[in-house]
């Protein structure tokens, strides 16, 4: 008996050192994840905001109010909601893309490859609002950067010198920016993944008559198929939902063509006081990335078996 309580104690020792930490976790974001699911329920406006529990219980009536896109409010959700999705998709395959370029660029040694991995690294490693704060600054249309260099300089763009955070270039400012910050770390998690692939493979193709884009396609893309998929789910979810860098860049009101949904749901939350439209919306992006995140590791399930099939 002593015994079997022995091992009981050693095989629970781990889960109980756990408990306190999951028990945090669970505080920190159950507990706000039910309580913005019930303000979604209520008519819960800055003359509530004392005490939320005494705001009018209206039901469905928010989801409704959010999802109807014949009205004002529904139509311009569904823009930043569009919005937001081409965003999401440029700056995920970009930033999948230069990750990739760079880490295969980088297998190879050779001298200095230390200091530019370093270099690569850098966006990475930045705290995200002075990072944010450097690009607003480039973009600033007197005086920044981007319009000296390109304008002033390189001669690529004629005329006065361009607003960048300002209508429809504010998406492609937004999206520079997050293709900087984003791009290193898919160049670490892909240089990570390439470490694990044989040079023998690279070795014997290379005997075969295997060039370096065959070798690419072949060996290299298939080997680090699995963590691609890892990579760009974690690049999704973390595009999709990013706030700093709209809100650093443009402030608490950011131009129609760079309303992602992230700030969009903050303006109607904070800006117009209606906390219970915006817990509706909130509702309505986590369901949306709950089922894209089901999807997707369904998808790569299905996959993977039939990869051993």
């Amino acid at each position: 008996m002593s015994l079997m309580y022995a091992r009981l104690r050693r095989s629970s020792l781990p889960y109980l050192l756990l408990l306190p930490a999951l028990l945090l976790e669970l505080l920190i974001h159950l507990v706000p994840m039910v309580m913005g699911i019930l303000m979604s329920f209520r008519g819960l406006t800055q003359f509530f905001i004392r005490d939320w529990s005494r705001a009018p219980w209206t039901g469905w009536a928010n989801y409704e109010l959010v999802l109807d896109v014949n009205r004002p409010v529904g139509e311009a959700l569904l823009r930043s909601f569009l919005t937001t999705c081409l965003f999401t998709l440029l700056s995920v395959g970009l930033c999948w893309l230069l990750g990739t370029a760079a880490a295969v660029f980088m297998q190879e040694g050779f001298r200095g490859r230390g200091l530019l991995r370093a270099l690569f690294l850098v966006p990475y490693a930045l705290p995200v609002y002075a990072a944010v704060i450097t690009w607003a600054f480039m973009f600033q249309r007197d005086n920044g950067l981007v319009n000296h260099l390109l304008h002033d300089q390189l001669g690529l763009i004629g005329g006065e010198h361009t607003f960048w955070l300002l209508g429809g270039n504010s998406f492609w400012a937004l999206l520079t920016v997050s293709v900087w910050k984003g791009w290193p770390f898919a160049f670490l998690i892909v240089t990570a993944a390439l470490q694990n692939i044989p040079g023998e493979l690279y070795e014997a193709a290379a005997l075969d008559g295997a060039g370096v884009w065959q070798q690419i396609r072949r060996i290299t893309l298939p080997s680090v198929g699995a963590v691609n998929q890892v990579l760009v789910l974690v690049l999704f979810l973390w595009t999709f939902n990013d706030f700093n860098t709209p809100f650093v860049l443009f402030g608490k009101s950011a131009p129609e063509a760079a309303d992602l949904i992230s700030l969009h749901i903050y303006q109607s939350s904070f800006v117009t006081w209606n906390f219970g439209t915006g817990s509706a919306m909130s509702v309505l992006l986590l369901l949306f990335l709950l089922l894209v995140t089901a999807g997707h590791l369904l998808v790569t399930s299905r996959g993977r078996r039939k990869g051993h099939a």
